[in-house]
């Protein structure tokens, strides 16, 4: 249960670096990579250090959340006895969203352009800053996997750490990929991030749906008792 708990938060992470608005800061990533360094080994070891920057920025909002929700007695027992009732209605939101059969906005938590500018003339330093502000500007599909989806499982599996961490890694997997393309030579590597967007759908649609199929399953049999197995 851990273990697949573990892919799903890796899996959770891939599909929030594919979608539109975190595809966008990963492609301004890649520009930044590109732009910045020129020999191979910095071009992988700032991709890299990247990557450790958007992993710390989850691992530390999940740590908080799981963490504080976990440490309280009242709520941690709530969370216990509940969760699954909860797991059920919550994926069927998240697919619906995933789906774009619902929309929610929220403010943009996107950082200024003084802050980038910062982290862009700090080199190396500069690509785990680069991972952490943009690990922290959540758009509502991000936040939705995030919030919606990743603490849910984090505290269903008591992991307050281990699964933002691994969420993390996939959100920033398509710049480590493509650090390794810029280092042999491939400069062009920023372009290739358009052949995502029709993966990007297939993946969000599919999703979207197992969600909501898992979401009904869980509600029928914890909400409404229907003896369920397979």
């Amino acid at each position: 249960m851990y273990l697949a708990g573990m892919i799903t938060a890796a899996w959770l992470g891939i599909l929030t670096s594919i979608s539109p608005c975190p595809l966008a800061t990963n492609i301004a990533a890649v520009s930044y990579i590109g732009r910045q360094f020129t020999g191979a080994r910095h071009v992988i070891l700032s991709g890299i250090v990247y990557a450790v920057g958007r992993m710390i920025a989850y691992s530390i909002i999940g740590g908080i959340v799981v963490g504080g929700l976990l440490s309280i007695p009242g709520v941690s027992n709530f969370l216990q006895h509940y969760m699954n009732r909860i797991l059920g209605p919550l994926l069927i939101l998240i697919g619906m969203i995933l789906l774009d059969l619902l929309h929610i906005n929220m403010p943009g938590l996107a950082a200024g352009e003084k802050t980038r500018s910062i982290a862009e003339k700090g080199g190396i330093t500069g690509a785990g800053l680069l991972g952490i502000i943009f690990a922290l500007s959540f758009c509502p599909v991000s936040a939705a996997l995030f919030f919606g989806s990743l603490i849910p499982l984090s505290i269903k599996n008591g992991s307050a750490v281990m699964y933002p961490l691994l969420y993390g890694a996939g959100t920033a997997l398509p710049v480590i990929i493509f650090a390794f393309i810029i280092a042999g030579g491939a400069r062009s590597a920023a372009s290739a991030f358009d052949s995502l967007k029709g993966f990007e759908s297939w993946t969000r649609i599919i999703t979207g749906l197992v969600f909501i199929l898992v979401g009904i399953y869980l509600s029928l049999k914890y909400i409404f008792e229907v003896p369920l197995s397979f």
